[in-house]
């Protein structure tokens, strides 16, 4: 496809990085030129230097000629302007726009068809729910559905002492009293896509699929999931927090926000009445002493500062508060931080760039794509991905075992028509199917025939 992306900002070279590997011809607008050179020395993309509102850089980044624009800048209003110029200039372009301002992401969604907005992005929404979701089913790092909400991935960590050290994933059926499939195991930075022979061992982090209430009573077979949470605390005050405060209001959990800035404390107070809003330094151990950090459920790191997150959910840790979770932005350090006390770690960027590549994979069905969703897990080492059987699949009526696949490839789980299956040897698919299979993040996958050895 023919893809436009105004801004190489973070989200923007992220997500420059991530369609350039799919093939795709891109051509990146910033109105950085040094920014424009670093990027095209590591990808093979076309750059233009100005303003990606303007119609005369639009006209010479050939919008005319595009599928998608794709406005990542820093302003919302430059982001919503290109897409009008682009709409205008190429009525048949799908846009995609981040837009991060309440007010503006109100009137965005609003007013999608005047916009000519197919896709609105909003990084710290999407965070909040990111969250909020980790903090309704504690005790797991990343949580993600498929197959319409029918199958569920989680990720996890065995700990010192759990059932799990020492086990064959043979076994884990008879031990958790469930039917779950592990779909893929980190270990020491490399990801593993697992046989029946696998033992896990203290410290992995895992992969597991299985039904919602399968996996429920997995999670509470192993003690893995935690007391409800009725008290969260949240360490800054920026847009995430004020995302995050409303979700966990309407969940019904008491809140209460920490904010070294007396203005926005003003703020946050006057937007969310139903929150405690205290003015003070997250960063200070004995300022989070004085609000009783270990009375707390859960405890949420997101100043402005990775290294302050990382720190405040340490001690988090320390005071024994039962879950911690941690945001950065530099998603690309967050495998050094897996033997880090700070809980599940969440990055804005790398959810964006998830969420807009899903949107173009989708676009692609309709050409030789047959992907309907992708998410990144084990630190983005691997991938799951819902792909759409059809008549040019190979293998169609084959039994699983019998059917060559690449190394570290997994089949997750079949559905047909309303009914869903974790998949195991004896599975077979059909025309109109959707397949989850695991992958790893080298492998560029756009049908199902992909996947298969010669």
């Amino acid at each position: 496809m023919n893809l436009l992306i105004v801004g190489a900002g973070k989200i923007g070279y992220a997500i420059t990085a991530q369609l350039s590997k799919e093939g795709h011809d891109l051509t990146l607008i910033d109105k950085r030129p040094e920014v424009l050179e670093a990027v095209q020395s590591t990808y093979d993309i076309n750059t233009i230097a100005g303003n990606g509102a303007s119609l005369a850089i639009l006209k010479e980044a050939g919008v005319k000629e595009a599928d998608v624009l794709i406005a990542v800048s820093n302003a919302d209003e430059i982001n919503m302007l290109a897409c009008i110029t682009a709409a205008t200039l190429n009525p048949s372009i799908q846009c995609i726009a981040r837009i991060r301002d309440p007010e503006y992401a109100a009137q965005a969604y609003q007013m999608a068809n005047m916009f000519h907005l197919a896709l609105v992005i909003n990084p710290e929404k999407q965070t909040a729910a990111e969250i909020a979701s980790l903090i309704k089913m504690p005790g797991t790092l990343h949580r993600d559905t498929f197959a319409k909400a029918r199958i569920e991935i989680v990720e996890l960590r065995v700990e010192e002492g759990s059932r799990l050290d020492g086990k064959k994933l043979s076994d884990l059926e008879k031990l958790v009293h469930s039917k779950v499939l592990v779909c893929a195991v980190e270990r020491g930075g490399k990801t593993i896509m697992p046989d029946g022979a696998f033992v896990l061992k203290a410290g992995d982090k895992f992969s597991v699929t299985a039904y919602p209430e399968q996996l429920h009573n997995m999670l509470a077979s192993l003690g893995i999931v935690r007391k409800d949470i009725h008290h969260v605390l949240i360490a800054g005050g920026g847009r995430v927090s004020f995302y995050l405060a409303e979700q966990l209001d309407k969940m019904h959990i008491t809140t209460t926000l920490i904010e070294k800035d007396r203005n926005r404390c003003e703020l946050l107070a006057d937007r969310l009445p139903h929150s405690r809003i205290v003015h003070g330094d997250a960063s200070s151990q004995a300022f989070l002493d004085e609000e009783d950090l270990e009375d707390y459920d859960a405890l949420v790191s997101m100043t402005g500062l990775d290294e302050m997150n990382i720190v405040i959910s340490m001690y988090g840790a320390l005071r024994k508060v039962p879950l911690t979770i941690t945001k950065v932005s530099r998603g690309e350090n967050i495998q050094l931080l897996n033997d880090l006390p700070i809980g599940p770690v969440v990055c804005p960027k790398d959810l964006v760039t998830m969420h807009i590549v899903r949107y173009i994979r989708a676009m692609e069905r309709s050409g030789e794509s047959s992907v309907v969703s992708v998410h990144k897990i084990a630190d983005g080492t691997a991938e799951a991905l819902e792909l759409v059987v059809d008549e040019h699949t190979k293998y169609i009526g084959r039994m699983l075992k019998d059917i060559p696949v690449k190394k570290n490839i997994l089949f997750v789980s079949i559905r047909h028509g309303a009914k869903v299956s974790i998949a195991d040897g004896s599975s077979v698919y059909q025309p109109g199917d959707t397949v989850v299979i695991m992958a790893s993040q080298d492998e560029v996958i756009g049908t199902i025939n992909d996947i298969f050895a010669e």
